[in-house]
């Protein structure tokens, strides 16, 4: 039997972008998805803090030390600029190796949506 576990997480960064004629998506900061381990085009759940808004999409890379963070699509009319989110990716695998699993989780500084360098 497969469980859903925890992949990756990016812990807190603000939201700087809305397209609501994109076609979909988010766009993040190519430093961030290396940093959490994503990958273009892979699913993910953004959790919007002011609202409780949770949406299911897809990642687009951003450029590289830019701090975007674009809400796409329809997704863009749940998420204002200067919104705190949270974004989340899964994976499935056998319980034996979900016990061994550790996720990447990172925490960027939401000001800047960058990395520390500590």
């Amino acid at each position: 039997m497969l469980i859903g576990v925890l992949k990756s997480k990016i812990h807190c960064v603000t939201v700087t972008q809305a397209e609501p004629d994109y076609i979909g998506s988010i766009t993040i900061d190519e430093d961030l998805i290396d940093a959490a381990n994503l990958i273009e085009n892979e699913q993910v759940h953004v959790l919007n803090k002011r609202n409780g808004e949770r949406i299911i999409t897809y990642v687009i890379k951003g450029k590289k030390a830019s701090g975007i963070i674009c809400l796409n699509g329809p997704a863009a009319l749940k998420f204002n600029i200067g919104d705190v989110v949270i974004i989340l990716s899964y994976t499935w695998m056998n319980q034996e190796e979900a016990k061994k699993f550790k996720p990447k989780i990172i925490f960027p500084d939401t000001k800047t949506n960058q990395l520390s360098s500590k």
